[in-house]
């Protein structure tokens, strides 16, 4: 390569303003409009700010292992796959990138989902997003975006940088409104949550997969450290990126309980930050706030595509996925998986249709599969720190590294236990499915389909799936 070429080469790469706008576009989607009527439904204030201290601090955790794997292990690339792949072998890794991609891929269904209850509020054949009629409305959505997204990651990256500014400007103004009337005496209220919501716990609990789905994303910057002009601005930018959506994450939820009573904000259409804001200023809120959720999610949907296919084409490169979602067009876009995203999305759109509750369904559903993709991440660099790999040559840091990933461990184990029983098994049923395209790539390479212990791995995959489509079959699990 010439010095020119190597100069455009550079140029092209994504700075570090470009990866956080990329961490922060990918948290701040349909997440943060939705939340006040999914934390009224759960909890208080006080479970509230309970949830978002043990989110904030788990969560912190999780940015800052990305941060130091980024450094660590720099000729990682992909991030959450890459991480899993060289902790515990091939078919985790394989298991890690699945799930990793499905979950943004059921992820992205949310927000059409939500965009169509938005217009659904004055056009009632859109319904709560899951008629008939939203579901093909959504769906040329979606193959308008596959389109858009196949002339480039620079472009696509380059108007989602555009798209985070102008979404998070409705959110700030919904803040500084809602602070402006806050009833104290409504907070007060507010204190305990409505009704018999069971016990401080169990209500915190109850928000913690709320806290997941808005926080995805929190890895972006790790997915395209590929494309990074300089590896450290990858930890740097998911950081910063965390700390700026937290803010505002916390803030909508805790600010909006002293508007209205806890038991109206359970009760409204999402998305709910649309009715709070009507509640405190009048229907302009709610036709500012629903543009900004137009905005905010398309945008959200774009980032979260790109993250989507890189996943899959970077999986291919290594010879974990069938080399057919290795190839790249002209804009070096892996356009076979671009279009497997896509496909998934649709599916899953028309899914929708039959859940008693599209847009609960599909945010439950995301978190829960990507909890094990997360959970290997940080369990290998608790790994590293154990065994000191990369620490003899740079021990500075070991004790503070090794404090971070068992944190991060830990709040994740969490998370997978408060998860409960039935999203874990749907999300067995969709790993044990994915085990396909493992078995095609082992014969693509003329290797044995498993080894004693991916075969283990294998047989619980297959038991939970099945025991998750008798539980399907007979009821007791619900879509």
């Amino acid at each position: 390569m010439t010095t020119t070429e190597a100069t455009v080469a550079h140029a092209h790469k994504l700075s570090m303003l470009t990866l956080t706008a990329l961490v922060v576009g990918s948290m701040v989607g349909a997440g943060v409009f939705s939340l006040p009527r999914r934390f009224a439904a759960e909890t208080g204030v006080a479970g509230a700010l309970i949830a978002w201290v043990i989110a904030g601090s788990g969560m912190l955790m999780l940015a800052l292992v990305f941060q130091n794997l980024a450094v660590r292990k720099p000729q990682l690339d992909a991030g959450v796959y890459a991480y899993a792949k060289a902790g515990f072998g091939e078919y985790l890794g394989f298991f890690s990138a699945f799930g990793y991609w499905a979950s943004s891929c059921v992820g992205n269904v949310t927000y059409w989902v939500l965009i169509m209850s938005t217009i659904g509020a004055v056009v009632p054949g859109l319904g709560d997003g899951d008629t008939l009629l939203a579901a093909a409305i959504s769906s040329v959505g979606v193959w308008v975006f596959y389109l858009l997204i196949r002339r480039g990651v620079r472009e696509a990256a380059a108007i989602n940088r555009v798209v985070t500014v102008a979404k998070v400007v409705p959110i700030l103004v919904f803040i500084v409104l809602a602070l402006f009337v806050l009833d104290p005496a409504v907070f007060a209220d507010n204190w305990s949550g409505h009704g018999d919501l069971g016990s401080l716990p169990d209500q915190v609990r109850g928000t913690m997969l709320a806290t997941v789905f808005v926080f995805l994303g929190v890895e972006g910057a790790s997915v395209y450290s590929r494309h990074a002009r300089r590896r450290e601005d990858v930890g740097r930018a998911t950081v910063l990126g965390f700390v700026m959506v937290l803010s505002i994450f916390a803030s909508v939820t805790i600010v909006s309980y002293g508007v209205m009573p806890a038991a109206e904000i359970a009760e409204l259409r999402q998305p709910s930050m649309a009715g709070v804001l009507e509640e405190a200023v009048g229907e302009w809120g709610k036709v500012f706030i629903s543009v900004g959720l137009l905005v905010s999610v398309l945008g959200a949907y774009l980032a979260w595509t790109l993250m989507a296919a890189e996943v899959l084409y970077v999986a291919a490169a290594d010879h974990d996925m069938p080399r057919f979602l290795g190839r790249t067009n002209a804009a070096d876009v892996p356009g076979p998986a671009l279009l497997m995203t896509t496909v998934l999305v649709q599916v899953v759109l028309v899914v929708t249709m039959f859940s008693e509750d599209a847009f609960n369904f599909a945010l439950d559903l995301t978190a829960a599969l990507s909890l094990i993709p997360l959970l290997l991440a940080a369990a290998y660099a608790l790994k590293l720190a154990v065994t000191r790999e990369t620490y003899a040559d740079r021990p500075e840091g070991h004790t503070r590294e090794y404090v971070v990933a068992a944190l991060a461990t830990l709040y994740l184990t969490f998370l997978l236990w408060a998860a409960g029983l039935d999203l874990l098994l749907l999300s067995f049923i969709i790993y044990a499915c994915a085990t396909v395209l493992f078995v095609m790539t082992r014969r693509e390479q003329g290797r044995r389909l498993f080894s004693p212990r991916e075969l283990v791995i294998f047989a619980l995959s297959i038991l939970g799936a099945g025991v998750g489509v008798a539980g399907l079959v007979t009821g007791w699990i619900e879509l």
